[in-house]
């Protein structure tokens, strides 16, 4: 049987800018970093959670830029936080670029969209007292 989600790939032009983007400005961990035969190997993680998000290098696609792009799709990675106003002012405050001014209550609690150095996004979730079931 399945147990458990492993990895998620982010695909970044620059694996040591990615690298400071996600542990010093979102604050997340650093976990792995191999330089094997197929590429360097690094991967990140929130402090106390098992999965791993791979930051694989991957050049810039003919005619994209690499820079940060607020109009693009929302992102493959969803971070959750117990206290999302309060970790928005510590990320903004970091430097972390941000789609909306604000973070915004929604129908299952409170979001805001940030943008990696690459364009990715990252969503950033509180869940409100009726999505965990407790009320």
């Amino acid at each position: 049987m399945l147990t458990n989600i492993m990895y998620v790939t982010l695909y970044v032009t620059d694996q040591d800018r990615a690298l400071r983007f996600y542990t010093e400005q979102l604050g997340l961990e650093e976990r792995v970093d191999y330089p094997g035969p197929e590429g360097r190997f690094l991967t990140v993680g929130v402090p106390g959670s098992s999965l791993e998000i791979i930051l694989w290098s991957h050049a810039a696609a003919s005619g994209q830029p690499a820079e940060a792009q607020p109009d693009t799709a929302p992102g493959p990675v969803f971070l959750e936080s117990d206290d999302l106003r309060n970790d928005f002012k510590v990320l903004r405050d970091r430097g972390v670029t941000f789609v909306q001014p604000e973070p915004e209550d929604y129908a299952f609690g409170v979001r805001i969209e940030a943008v990696d150095p690459d364009g990715n996004r990252i969503s950033l979730r509180q869940r409100g007292r009726a999505s965990r079931g407790d009320g």
